[in-house]
C-alpha cells in the first residue's frame, strides 16, 4: 500500500519501576514517524516542591536524544500515582524538546485537564489499575463508552488527536466508531504470550481486527509485548500503520546498546512489511 511501506521509529520517554520500554512504528502515509524511548529505573519519587532539580534519567535528554537519532515522535504515560513521570516532566517536553508530544493517560477528569493544559499532539487512552506493573489489557471501550464520551470530545475540542487502546474485538472496535475515535491501537499483549496454534489464531484476531478498523475508517495502530520473534507477522498486517513496541527494546539495549538494538528492529519490520509487496523507503 503506498505510503505504508517504510517503518519509521518512535520513541517513549519515562520511565519507571516497571523496566521502561521502547517504542516504534510504521509510518503513517507519509507523515511523521516516531521513535518511543523509555528509560529504565526511574522509581524514587521527586518533591514537587523543589524546584529546577532534575531525577535521572531524564526524560528530556532522552528526547532530545530521540531527536538527534533521527526519531520524529515522543510518547510518555502520566499516571496517576506519577510512577513514570512527573507533571514536570511533561511541561518540560512539550516546552523544551522540538517533537510532537504523544500522552497516554487514563480516561480521568484529571488527566483530561493536565492534557488540555498541554494540549499535546495526540492522546492515548489506556486503562489504569493501581497494582500493576505497567498496561496489562486493553480498555473496555464497550462498557465504559459512556462515561468515555466526555473525556474523548475534550479532546477533540482540545485539538488532540484520540487514540483508544483496545483489544482486537468488534464490539471494542464499534464502540470506538460510535465514540468518534480516529485511531485504535490494538493489544498484542494476548498474542506475543501465546504458542503454536493459540498463537496463529491471535494473529489471525489481529488481522480480522485491523481489516475491520480500516473498513470502518478508523486508523489502527498495535503494539503491546512484541520483540524480535514476534514483531514480523503484525508489521506485516497491512491496515497497521503504527507499532508500539516498549520494555523489550529497552531490556535488550542494556545488553546491545539502544541504537543498534532500534536498527535491528527497524530492520525486522521493513523486511516484514516488504511482503506487501511495496518497498521500503
Amino acid at each position: 500500500l503506498p505510503g505504508r511501506e517504510k517503518l519509521g521509529l518512535i520513541t517513549e520517554v519515562p520511565l519507571p519501576d516497571d523496566g521502561g520500554g521502547v517504542a516504534l512504528f510504521l509510518e503513517n502515509f507519509g507523515d511523521r514517524n516516531f521513535i518511543r524511548v523509555q528509560t529504565v529505573g526511574r522509581d524514587r519519587p521527586q518533591d514537587p516542591a523543589v524546584p529546577l532539580v532534575v531525577m535521572h534519567p531524564d526524560p528530556l535528554r532522552a528526547a532530545l536524544l530521540i531527536a538527534e537519532g533521527g526519531g520524529e515522535g515522543v510518547t510518555a504515560h502520566l499516571r496517576e500515582d506519577r510512577r513514570h513521570i512527573t507533571d514536570r516532566d511533561i511541561d518540560r517536553l512539550k516546552e523544551e524538546c522540538p517533537l510532537p508530544l504523544n500522552f497516554e493517560m487514563a480516561a480521568t477528569h484529571e488527566m483530561l485537564g493536565i492534557a488540555r493544559r498541554v494540549r499535546p499532539h495526540a492522546v492515548c487512552l489506556v486503562p489504569e489499575k493501581r497494582e500493576e506493573r505497567t498496561t496489562e489489557s486493553g480498555l473496555d471501550v464497550a462498557r465504559v463508552e459512556t462515561s468515555l464520551r466526555p473525556i474523548v470530545e475534550g479532546l477533540g475540542d482540545a485539538g488532540c488527536r484520540v487514540s483508544l487502546f483496545v483489544d482486537p474485538e468488534p464490539q471494542q472496535l464499534e464502540a470506538a466508531k460510535r465514540l468518534g475515535a480516529p485511531v485504535v491501537e490494538l493489544h498484542t499483549g494476548t498474542y506475543c504470550e501465546a504458542t503454536g496454534d493459540a498463537q496463529r489464531g491471535e494473529l489471525q484476531r489481529l488481522q480480522k481486527a485491523a481489516a475491520f478498523a480500516h473498513s470502518m475508517g478508523i486508523e489502527c495502530h498495535a503494539g503491546h509485548g512484541l520483540d524480535f520473534r514476534t514483531v514480523g507477522s503484525v508489521s506485516a498486517i497491512p491496515e497497521v500503520v503504527e507499532l508500539n513496541i516498549g520494555h523489550f527494546l529497552i531490556g535488550e539495549a542494556i545488553f546491545a546498546g539502544l541504537v543498534p538494538t532500534i536498527r535491528q528492529m527497524r530492520l525486522a519490520m521493513d523486511e516484514a512489511r516488504r511482503t506487501l509487496g511495496g518497498t521500503a523507503g
